[in-house]
């Protein structure tokens, strides 16, 4: 099997790493200035240790083989541009393999290329690349998850599955990849709205008068958005959601508030846009989530559309 690596960040990045560094077929289709931080090899530190990863480098236009699997790791507000950069490598028995945010992304690369091109996809690290480019990882927690909407074990999952595992960090087929992916963007949703609304941790909030009413409610809102989407979060996660959302001593914050706090671009109209507004065309209401959004709109109107690729 071979794998073109569309994101060679924090994300793309560590896992095309671990899958090159276990003699897997990987090529990175990356931008100049990446490439150039790339030409001696990709850095992976993880607990102290660097692993340097000599990689296979190609930039968009260039004449590659065809692949048996592109592996999507952007940003979401990346997406337009990344799919005009690898539109061209995909073969008509390409599998699409998008790990981003929300579920926008998945609307998109199926309406460009066809609904059975793409599988389903979620990642689940901390990572996050330092001044030099390498890649650093923060957590112990490796898994990257994927597999066919419809749950069936067809034979491309099957063989993408062999081609993932023994690779360094925890691969696994599910049957059940778009319950995972709804519910990664309902968790993401809900901490980044409280993390960024709150200019806060996850303990600040829950320790302040109120501001666990203030999370059940909006994680409640999240929730009947998603019910009427999709279908309705199970108890267990939403009794797990909840418990972690509600810790008194927790520091967690999300990807996107930390995004926020440096400056950078964060995926607000990917994360909670999209979902106030297939809210609004239901009819559905989402008080929180919209003054979350007119939050996030007034941070990016501040940074002063510095919206770079």
């Amino acid at each position: 099997m071979r794998a073109l690596i569309v994101g060679a960040g924090s994300v793309g990045g560590y896992f095309g790493g671990r899958l090159a560094a276990a003699g897997r077929d990987v090529t990175f289709l990356v931008h100049p200035r990446r490439a150039s931080q790339l030409a001696r090899g990709l850095i992976i530190s993880s607990q102290g240790e660097e692993t340097v990863v000599p990689v296979r480098l190609i930039s968009a236009g260039d004449t590659a083989r065809e692949f048996d699997v592109i592996l999507l790791a952007v940003k979401a507000y990346q997406l337009e541009a990344a799919i005009e950069d690898f539109a061209a490598y995909v073969s008509g028995t390409s599998m699409i393999l998008p790990v981003l945010n929300g579920m926008q992304h998945v609307d998109a690369l199926r309406s460009l290329f066809g609904a059975p091109r793409v599988i389903g996809g979620v990642a689940r690290l901390a990572t996050t690349l330092d001044e030099r480019g390498r890649i650093l990882d923060q957590a112990s927690f490796h898994e990257l998850s994927y597999g066919e909407f419809g749950g069936e074990r067809s034979d491309r999952v099957v063989a993408l599955d062999q081609f993932m595992r023994e690779a360094g960090f925890d691969a696994r087929l599910s049957t059940e990849i778009e319950r995972e992916m709804w519910e990664k963007w309902a968790m993401l949703a809900s901490l980044g709205a409280i993390t960024c609304l709150m200019d806060g941790d996850i303990g600040q909030v829950a320790r302040t008068p109120g501001g666990i009413d203030f999370v059940q409610a909006l994680f409640a809102e999240v929730a009947a958005v998603i019910a009427a989407l999709w279908r309705p979060l199970a108890d267990p996660f939403k009794s797990q959601v909840l418990s972690l959302l509600t810790d008194r001593s927790s520091t967690l914050t999300s990807s996107m508030y930390r995004d926020m706090k440096a400056g950078q671009r964060v995926e607000a109209d990917q994360i909670i846009g999209d979902l106030v507004r297939r809210a609004a065309g239901r009819g559905i209401a989402t008080p929180l989530l919209s003054t979350v959004l007119v939050r996030l709109k007034v941070y990016e109107q501040a940074r002063g559309g510095k919206n770079g690729r």
